[in-house]
């Protein structure tokens, strides 16, 4: 394979996470297959730029009057808030020349300004999505997915989703056993679907305030095959079911049905991600009881069956999940 060049676009202020995350990923894999990757890091003139949290960074060179990169990297940060004059005109112009064009959290604000995501499904930090899809109405936002990929132009949510993008860049290129070696060094799952929600359904809901309320929400999540009906779930509260729903929504800012569905679902998920075990096993296993009742849920959460779902992201089981 020919090396690749990766450019790793800097400014100040940026989230060194963003910028150190990508680069540890396509470093280690240049370390595991040698010659594959040259990774280069540059900003605007050259000259060190200071990071969000303090750090300052010294960049290999210059962005120069061309692009000598077949991967660049644009990462997000307080920077993206008022970019440095000259970055996105410099984006605008050279952008388009980059065979793989991929930002990191609001990185995707750089990429807007500069017209690389119109047309496009992008995604950025679940927190700036709204001002992403309101100052940049030619991009279709989904707020929802660690990582989005259209055509040769790749987006991605938050600082660590990054690294799942960058893994995923590598799997493409190297293969899944070098993504996994690299993932291993980096103790990182080897490659967290880009279709995953950027929250969890622990993350999404909020922690209730009272004990038996969180203790319920531990439960639901270490036992998704268990009753979790609300009146089962208001006898481990101790509280009427009436109560119990009410007292959960309240504290959590979700129903206990919908809390339940999100679990079962991530649990399913990552069965059919990171396990041979047949669909019949995993729907029982999730709390779903039967196949047809997990395709449902499914389809009608995903767009996808679990079958396809898992052709997707475990081709080599593919073949298991009929």
């Amino acid at each position: 394979m020919a090396q690749r060049t990766v450019l790793i676009v800097l400014f100040d202020d940026v989230q060194s996470l963003d910028v150190t995350g990508p680069l540890e990923v396509f470093t280690g894999a240049e370390k595991h297959t040698p010659g594959t990757y040259r990774i280069r890091t540059a900003s605007l003139d050259g000259a060190p730029v200071r990071s969000s949290s303090g750090l300052t960074v010294v960049p290999d060179q210059a962005l120069g009057d061309r692009l000598d990169a077949h991967t660049l990297v644009v990462p997000g940060g307080q920077g993206t808030r008022g970019p440095q004059p000259g970055l996105t005109d410099w984006l605008r112009e050279h952008g388009p020349g980059a065979k793989r064009l991929v930002s990191v959290c609001t990185g995707a604000i750089l990429l807007a300004a500069a017209g690389l995501l119109d047309g496009r499904r992008a995604t950025t930090h679940w927190a700036y999505c709204d001002k992403l899809a309101r100052d940049h109405p030619a991009v279709e936002v989904d707020p929802d997915p660690i990582y989005v990929r259209d055509g040769h132009v790749a987006t991605s949510a938050g600082v660590t989703s990054g690294i799942d993008l960058a893994l995923a860049l590598v799997e493409d290129d190297l293969g899944r056993d070098a993504a996994l070696a690299i993932a291993r060094h980096l103790v990182v799952f080897l490659r967290r679907p880009g279709n995953q929600a950027q929250f969890s359904a622990q993350l999404a809901a909020q922690t209730a305030q009272r004990e038996p309320l969180r203790e319920v929400q531990r439960w639901i999540t270490e036992h998704p095959d268990a009753d979790l009906t609300v009146e089962a779930l208001a006898a481990r509260a101790s509280l009427s079911p009436r109560h119990f729903a009410r007292a959960f929504q309240t504290e959590t800012g979700t129903t206990p049905g919908r809390y339940v569905d999100r679990v079962r679902l991530e649990h399913a998920r990552r069965l059919l991600e990171d396990t041979s075990d047949g669909v019949e096993e995993i729907s029982r296993a999730s709390g779903y009881g039967t196949p047809e009742a997990m395709r449902r849920a499914f389809v009608r959460t995903l767009g996808t069956s679990p079958a396809e779902y898992r052709r997707r992201f475990r081709p080599a089981l593919a073949t298991e999940a009929r």
